[in-house]
């Protein structure tokens, strides 16, 4: 992903982050300070800490961590990566729920990483040692000087490529990057705008201890499907660990480039009406929701919109949400064949 010439770049702002409230414990936490005290480059995608149900890491991955860990045995899960880090509130995160106290943690400017390891290195306590890997650049190739494999990888990369780089830098993305790619990719992966998870996938075995797994966080725009066949063409096994859904952040930005792009052949992307993701979840267990994917799936197919009537749906006031998947790619013994 290239970076270009700085425009019109936004400041650098500090937050400060209840750490209870923004990962649902029911007691102060154990490894980190309660008050997350955040410096953000100007670079960095906000986090949502004032709307947690749009946050992608209090809402999505912090639940699916804890069952991850829970589906383990409970014990930590020591070693820990990001890619795409943004802020480095989710290697915190898996500092708390899964006890990881190795971790690295990349993104593509150098001061977006700096400013994450800086918090990372800030919040947890002193007590509760953490050590830090972490370098700018191309999805994991970052983290290759370390010689360091990961029991688990994280990512929740952007999807939306964008014609010039440098729009990017004129706001906070957290759906764009900058294209071109050299690799060839599938036309699967092409047409459904999942180019960064199938190479951050692709090249996880490299950085994965065997038995190891990576989550990609992923808005189900597309076919639950497409998700296991992105899994399958890298040569990891993939499953669902959860399923579930999230108000559309920045909707009109967002939806909007869904839509220019279906226009453009890619997709469909669906979305749905908030009120009908809200209720169909609300009889869902966390525990449960991977397993019963595909089933929900075909539950709510006769509501789903495609890109161009969600956006005519978002200009009449409604509230648009979608659908979010937790895939989880494990590096097992089909990987090792597929990548020896």
């Amino acid at each position: 992903m290239a970076a270009s010439t700085v425009i019109n770049q936004p400041a650098a702002e500090s937050i400060t982050v209840n750490a209870a409230r923004y990962l649902s414990l029911n007691e102060p936490p154990r490894r980190l300070k309660p008050q997350l005290d955040l410096k953000l480059a100007s670079r960095a995608y906000l986090p949502r800490v004032d709307d947690l149900a749009s946050d992608w890491v209090a809402h999505v991955a912090a639940p699916a961590f804890r069952l991850y860990r829970q589906r383990l045995g409970g014990d930590p899960i020591e070693s820990f990566c990001s890619i795409g880090t943004g802020s480095g509130l989710d290697v915190l995160t898996a500092i708390e729920l899964l006890g990881a106290r190795q971790v690295g943690l990349t993104d593509v400017h150098a001061e977006v990483v700096a400013a994450a390891a800086g918090n990372v290195a800030r919040n947890h306590l002193p007590a509760q040692p953490v050590t830090i890997e972490s370098g700018h650049g191309d999805l994991l190739e970052p983290l290759r000087k370390f010689n360091r494999r990961y029991a688990l990888i994280y990512e929740n990369l952007p999807n939306v490529p964008v014609a010039d780089a440098a729009e990017i830098n004129v706001d906070r993305k957290s759906s764009t990057y900058v294209p071109p790619r050299r690799e060839v990719l599938p036309p699967l992966v092409k047409r459904q705008m999942l180019d960064l998870h199938y190479l951050a996938l692709a090249q996880a075995p490299d950085f994965l201890q065997p038995g190891g797994s990576v989550l990609s966080i992923l808005g189900a725009r597309v076919p639950l499907e497409v998700y296991l066949e992105l899994g399958r063409l890298t040569g990891l096994e993939p499953s669902f660990l959860t399923f579930s859904w999230k108000h559309q952040a920045d909707p009109e930005e967002i939806i909007r480039e869904h839509a220019r792009k279906q226009a453009e052949g890619f997709g469909p992307f669906n979305f749905y009406r908030a009120e009908i993701l809200q209720n169909i979840f609300a009889r869902v267990p966390v525990a449960e929701s991977g397993a019963r994917a595909l089933d929900l799936e075909r539950e709510l197919r006769p509501e789903r919109l495609d890109a161009s009537a969600a956006l005519a749906a978002l200009k009449t006031g409604q509230r648009i949400a979608h659908t979010v998947v937790v895939l989880q790619s494990r590096f097992g013994s089909a990987a090792k064949k597929a990548n020896p």
